[in-house]
């Protein structure tokens, strides 16, 4: 779930589920010493290079997970693509750095500054006087006070994803000159940074219409150093060329074309040409780098007279591959009917091709489902956490990959944004004894199954007994009698079943069968989740099953089935095997990828679900929703906002209110990082590891790749001049 860079303010903070690329949002506002926050675990890798090494022209072919369904990033369809059209296109009073804090963009924006707190807290905008729409008209008071008005949520007829932080301006207004804006709030509004980015033209605000439909497929007037010139639908090509009023740097490229290649298709997109970027799954690592790493054919050997198959293992083994990865190939080429030979040829065509790699600004996180079932108990949420060894799991995804294994300690941000601290201690880390001891307490001990094997112990030390009693041999601990058998050995269920369920009405029943009011208002984020392979083999010193009045305690870990599973496939396993060491046993349920999220995470029917979110510039705006406390809604239904593991508790929200009105920046850090330690303490979801960031570059393209945090500078992007 998926990415990139700074993303739409209009939509909620989307769920990434973990195949493909997550829409990003704006990240956390810098402020106070440059050491808050740390420094963040992997920095940008997008091959920088001086504007005058890059030659004018030149069209860049960007792989995207879809084509947009609207370009206007405050409906709630809007996903990766529109974000990064708006990018290119629009104008954003603040972008994202590579430590991800906002920085006022000097093509837009001479200052911007709170210049009145009392009685109203007063914004002054100053904007560039070179800034204009593609039209020729200027950039001004009207456009930011036409996009507050769409935007505020009192005109119903306007179709929008949220109004946060825009419901709380009072008034838009022309200041001293026509390069000046100031807005007024009727409430403080710390997160007035988010506001105004990407900005629109009053072309599109100005009226319901064109904001609801005008916009979706086509934006007649822009302002960035690119504009849209046609969307091919039959092509699956968003064309972006240069703008010729743009007054900035002028752009390196002629034209950006976001084409549309599904995930599994793109080692080879990128081996025929069609697409010189894309963001590849770590599956596809080892091959393209293999591929840079021989320069020639890639089963080159001394040994003559091999089968291709056995060229093609022995080509796993030597770069480092283990033989069941090897094997999968060769049942993939069997499957997609392709011929080796065919494979060798996109091999040697992906040697101009390099990976860039970074951490993606968003977390894979575990959730649980507080609503009902075991996991309604705080302690057997809390025996979960303390069951599983984060720092292992964070191993198992990014050290095969070089990048830092460092578990996440926060819910609302990310290492080197300011806010960020590690509020884990809340919940404490592994402690197997701890595990046990909360699920006895709560009542959970040995099962049925742990039952009969103790009786079956018995029974065979009563015969031993009898026989040594009789024969005088066969004493309990001897081959033939006593503590023999199969004692520990406990296999965790996996159910493969698929939900194919149609799109769900917006109010739904739980797991318990009350209705829930699902206000997700913008996109599920990129698509898929990577489903584990199956579950993990029993390990030695695991604890039996455990039960409470006759119920076994077994969880449902429901997961996406889609391509690129491999990966989260093997950390589903590892928490699966985790839990079984405490005697949590786990269900596993495959579904698809469309299913996965509509029917299971936002409707609450599972009890273990692995997805990511991204990292918020401004978590007291965008993180409140996904951790708000459940409550009942005027209709009788439960209103869950974004908070899908329906665990909540007023402090949390009390905490994230003060948060949102302080404008002191000290002292709204100090508040968050208060309301993460309450989050760790209920133990709804737990962070797991920063999400890693492949993207597969051609190696004559520069300052383009792995961003990071960093919004991307699309007028610095382009082909490296011929030597």
């Amino acid at each position: 779930m998926s990415y990139d860079g700074v993303g739409s303010r209009a939509l909620t903070r989307s769920v990434a589920f973990l195949t493909a690329g997550v829409l990003a949002v704006p990240l956390l506002a810098g402020c106070g010493s440059d050491d808050e926050g740390g420094k963040p675990l992997a920095g940008q890798d997008i091959a920088p290079a001086a504007r005058h090494e890059i030659a004018d022209g030149g069209r860049l072919r960007w792989a995207v997970d879809a084509m947009p369904q609207t370009l206007n990033t405050f409906q709630a369809d809007a996903d990766a693509g529109t974000t990064r059209i708006a990018q290119a296109v629009l104008p954003a009073m603040f972008r994202m750095d590579a430590r991800g804090r906002p920085q006022r963009d000097e093509d837009y924006l001479e200052s911007a500054r709170v210049v009145e707190t009392e009685p109203k807290q007063v914004v002054v905008y100053r904007l560039n006087q070179q800034a204009v729409w593609s039209d020729g008209r200027e950039i001004g008071a009207a456009d930011f006070a036409a996009q507050w008005h769409a935007l505020s949520g009192r005109d119903s007829a306007y179709w929008t994803a949220r109004n946060a932080g825009y419901d709380r301006i009072q008034k838009v207004e022309r200041g001293t000159g026509d390069l000046e804006v100031r807005v007024t709030f009727a409430r403080p509004y710390a997160d007035w940074q988010s506001l105004f980015s990407p900005l629109y033209p009053k072309d599109v605000m100005g009226a319901a219409n064109s904001f609801n439909d005008g916009a979706r497929k086509k934006l007649k007037v822009s302002a960035g150093p690119f504009a849209v010139q046609k969307i091919d639908v039959k092509a699956k090509d968003v064309v972006l060329a240069r703008n010729p009023r743009w007054w900035g740097r002028p752009a390196k490229l002629s034209e950006i074309v976001l084409h549309e290649v599904e995930r599994d298709k793109r080692a080879a997109a990128l081996a025929d040409g069609s697409v010189d970027v894309a963001d590849i799954d770590p599956a596809d690592v080892s091959r393209i780098k293999a591929a840079g790493a021989q320069g020639g054919s890639l089963f080159q050997s001394p040994a003559g007279g091999r089968t291709a198959a056995r060229a093609l293992r022995s080509w796993a083994l030597t770069h480092g591959a283990e033989d069941e990865d090897a094997d999968r190939e060769l049942r993939a080429l069997e499957a997609e009917g392709k011929s080796l030979t065919t494979r060798l040829r996109q091999q040697q065509s992906l040697r101009d091709v390099r990976v860039r790699k970074s951490l993606e600004p968003a977390y894979t996180q575990l959730a649980l489902n507080g609503s009902g079932g075991p996991l309604a108990d705080e302690r057997v949420r809390h025996a979960v956490a303390h069951a599983l060894n984060r720092e292992e799991l964070a191993k198992l995804v990014l050290k095969p990959l070089g990048l830092p294994t460092v578990p996440v300690g926060s819910h609302l941000a990310l290492s080197g944004q300011s806010i960020y601290a590690d509020g884990s201690d809340a919940l404490g880390g592994q402690d197997t004894g701890q595990a046990r001891a909360l699920l006895a307490d709560a009542g959970w001990v040995a099962g049925p199954a742990e039952d009969k094997k103790e009786k079956e112990k018995e029974q065979r030390q009563k015969k031993g007994d009898k026989a040594a009693g009789a024969a005088g041999h066969g004493a309990p601990g001897s081959p033939d009698g006593g503590d023999g058998g199969d004692e520990g050995t406990y296999i965790v269920g996996v159910n493969d079943h698929v939900n194919d369920n149609k799109a769900p009405a917006r109010q739904r029943e739980d797991r318990d069968g009350r209705l829930y009011t699902d206000d997700r208002s913008g996109p599920d984020g990129a698509p898929g989740a990577y489903a584990p392979k199956g579950t993990a083999a029993p390990e030695a010193g695991a604890a039996g099953p455990l039960a409470k009045d006759g119920k076994p305690l077994t969880l449902r870990f429901v997961l996406p089935s889609g391509p690129g599973s491999d990966t989260l496939g093997k950390v589903a396993d590892r928490i699966t095997a985790m839990l079984k060491k405490v005697g949590i046993a786990t269900e596993i349920s495959k579904v698809s990828d469309e299913s996965y999220f509509r029917d299971h995470v936002a409707s609450g029917q599972y009890d273990l679900a692995l997805y990511s979110w991204p990292a918020s510039a401004f978590p007291a705006t965008d993180a409140r929703p996904i951790y708000a406390k459940p409550v009942p809604a005027a209709d009788g239904s439960l209103s869950v906002q974004q908070n899908y593991t329906r665990v909540g508790t007023d402090q949390i929200d009390q905490l994230f209110d003060q948060a949102l009105t302080t404008l002191d920046e000290d002292e709204q850090r100090g508040l968050l990082r208060k309301a993460d330690s309450r989050i760790w303490a209920a133990a709804g979801s737990i962070p797991l590891y920063q999400r890693p960031q492949l993207t597969a570059v051609r190696k004559n393209l520069a300052n383009i790749g792995a961003f990071g945090f960093q919004t991307p500078v699309y007028e610095d992007m382009g082909f490296l001049k011929k030597s």
